[in-house]
């Protein structure tokens, strides 16, 4: 079944809801839970469900991507098995940049035509979740739907913020709201009775689509139309088969700051909901590093990558990425460091003491609080970063600050001293 099935991530455009985290790499190339890349959820999902050809879509600063792409993800020279970047191209019959989730599917369309399938899953390169696919693809072709669209059941207060799916008995979707503000209780579905409970009674359109390939064909080819969400999909319903496959794990979109930096602290909670910690593993770039070396540090409901060198004295509520240093009687809590690509010498870190500079890391009795912290940074000794009242929103040289957490951009030197 799932040898019939080509998979497409989308990576996004500009992702600008992210940055200061996307000034300098894509959407899917961002590093969360300290060792992996966005791009690894929905590529790890797609292994895991007998899906082994994949393509990843993307134009903006694919660079990182790329690279992460190319020494992760190899197979046997004798499978037929990839996962490739598709960028965006200029040819003969295209000369512009993607304009949209259903144009960049349209313009990559060439690619797909030298091989063999009759479905596409579609996916967003910027969700946490975990999702057996075969089980979608096996409701697809039992119930001969021409699309299949994921969805999530919501509470009311949510449903402003999503594509709203109305489906009757059968699962079929008679009709869909994008993110409609009011007078939408007519678009109650049928749910579980767990999810009754809950209260969640609205189906979300999870952005994630099977398409039988003939029709995709026909609809990106017989229209100018540019998204899914709010073009494709919404004309398809009537005239087509359109679907609803109904999931009740965990699953969220983090496409901002808030959301992203909520997700990735959740993994620290005792039983988190993205279990990180069963069968369904990640699946990543592969490092030699070594284990991480922990000396005089108290730590809570934190998560250590591998290659850190940490003699904080506490280290709360916080993810720790590869290589990270951390100096002596610093404080972490409630943040993201996302580590370093590589290690600086002890001839380098001795000669950043004399000279006063910051060591690659973060220096000695620093205090750190709901922060996060990109790659390669240099942060000096006596740091205070959000230890007092909430910042106000704003973007600096070296940090920018949203929704109360402040982000310090990749390769910044914040001096001894500094207060944020």
């Amino acid at each position: 079944m799932t040898s019939k099935v080509i998979s497409i991530v989308l990576g996004g455009g500009q992702g600008s809801r992210l940055a200061p985290l996307t000034q300098t790499r894509s959407k899917p190339a961002v590093p969360i839970a300290g060792k992996y890349r966005l791009v690894d959820i929905p590529i790890s999902n797609c292994l895991h469900s007998g899906i082994d050809r994949i393509f990843v879509l993307t134009q903006f600063n694919s660079a990182s991507l790329n690279k992460h792409i190319k020494n992760t993800y190899h197979f046997s020279t004798f499978s037929k098995a990839f996962v490739d970047i598709l960028a965006a191209e200029q040819t003969p019959t295209s000369g512009h940049w993607f304009q949209g989730t259903a144009d960049a599917v349209r313009q990559s369309l060439h690619h797909l035509n030298v091989h063999d399938f009759e479905y596409v899953l579609i996916l967003s390169g910027d969700q946490l979740y975990q999702m057996d696919f075969h089980e979608m693809i096996q409701q697809h072709i039992e119930k001969e739907a021409d699309i299949s669209i994921a969805t999530i059941p919501v509470h009311a207060n949510d449903v402003p913020g999503f594509g709203i799916l109305k489906t009757d008995e059968n699962s079929l979707i008679t009709s869909f709201v994008e993110k409609p503000k009011t007078d939408f209780e007519d678009l109650v579905s049928e749910v579980s009775d767990e999810m009754k409970a809950q209260g969640r009674l609205y189906l979300a359109s999870m952005g994630i689509y099977i398409f039988n390939k003939k029709l995709l064909y026909e609809l990106l080819e017989s229209t100018e139309e540019t998204d899914f969400g709010k073009e494709i999909i919404p004309q398809s319903i009537v005239g087509h088969k359109v679907v609803s496959y109904q999931y009740e794990g965990y699953w969220t979109d983090i496409g901002t700051i808030p959301s992203f930096f909520d997700a990735n602290l959740g993994l620290t909670d005792d039983i988190p909901q993205f279990n990180l910690f069963n069968s369904n593993q990640i699946f990543t770039r592969a490092r030699m590093l070594p284990p991480t070396k922990i000396s005089g540090t108290t730590m809570e409901k934190s998560i250590i990558a591998d290659g850190c060198i940490i003699n904080a004295s506490l280290v709360k509520r916080s993810i720790i990425g590869i290589r990270t240093r951390i100096g002596f009687n610093s404080q972490i809590e409630n943040c993201y460091v996302m580590g370093s690509d590589s290690y600086q010498n002890l001839d380098e870190i001795e000669l950043s003491k004399q000279n006063g500079t910051p060591a690659m890391g973060i220096g000695d009795r620093c205090c750190i609080k709901n922060a996060i912290i990109d790659k390669n940074t240099y942060i000096g000794d006596n740091v205070t970063i959000n230890c007092g009242s909430k910042l106000p929103d704003g973007d600096y040289p070296t940090y920018t600050v949203v929704d109360g957490i402040v982000i310090i951009k990749k390769r910044a030197v914040i001096p001894n001293g500094t207060v944020i």
